[in-house]
């Protein structure tokens, strides 16, 4: 057992808060059995490496609490992120030993993990397995395209309220809410993660944030819990319409 290993606080498969949107959500009861001989828990603490890029992976996993960012390492030492996990997110690719990125904790972390070579060797005969891992794969590239778009063309201040969108969206999607009206969630990154995830300055994030508040788009409480008080006030301020445009 490695050293990250929790089973004492591992949650049951029927009480998972992920559950209805990780890479199990279509499974029947005999294939969570499955699952479940070949799953472990790890915890990470912020700033932690989960694995570095070009490591082989002998795991993949699913993001259950926490969040942790995709970064890239040029040749020259500078570095970009290039994706963030939230809760859900899957972690590795059946079929490839190596990790492509870097992935490091931005807040506690807690992946629930599987054994790379028995898991690919259950998608093999568990269907509703590959199409829920296909259909997260396409989602993902989907949320690739739109991020394109977000650091190719919209403003600072669109950037900002995009970045937040995309967190209330997937707040409400895990517990079970549609993304409308007055919302509340708690923003996991630091200004400075938010700079470096969209290309901005922490002045610029700090300025926009503040400029959001002062309109009335988000309120703010703490240094984290953010209340949204018209989802669509804050898609019209991210470029974006009710039902159009792409947020995970």
């Amino acid at each position: 057992m490695s050293l990250h290993e929790v089973p004492n606080i591992a949650p049951r498969c029927g009480d998972c808060p992920i559950r209805h949107r990780a890479v199990c959500a279509r499974c029947e009861t005999d294939e969570l059995a499955q699952l479940d001989a070949i799953k472990y828990y790890r915890s990470f603490e912020p700033g932690q490496t989960v694995v570095w890029a070009g490591d082989r992976m002998d795991f993949v996993a699913s993001v259950v609490t926490g969040v942790a960012t995709l970064t890239q390492t040029l040749e020259d030492g500078r570095t970009q992120m290039v994706g963030l996990l939230l809760p859900s997110d899957f972690v590795g690719r059946p079929g490839r030993p190596n990790a492509p990125y870097n992935v490091t904790a931005t807040t506690d972390l807690l992946m629930c993990c599987f054994r790379k070579k028995p898991f690919e060797d259950l998608m093999g005969r568990t269907p509703h397995i590959a199409q829920r891992l296909l259909e997260m794969t396409l989602d993902e590239l989907d949320a690739a395209r739109e991020w394109m778009l977000l650091l190719g063309r919209k403003t600072a201040r669109e950037k900002i309220a995009s970045l937040l969108a995309i967190v209330a969206r997937r707040d409400a999607s895990l517990n079970l809410r549609t993304p409308s009206g007055r919302m509340a969630f708690d923003l996991a990154l630091t200004r400075e993660a938010m700079a470096d995830y969209l290309g901005l300055t922490l002045e610029t994030v700090s300025r926009q944030m503040s400029a959001l508040r002062r309109d009335g788009v988000i309120e703010l409480e703490g240094k984290r819990h953010v209340i949204v008080p018209d989802y669509d006030l804050l898609l019209d301020e991210a470029g974006d319409d009710a039902d159009g445009g792409y947020l995970p």
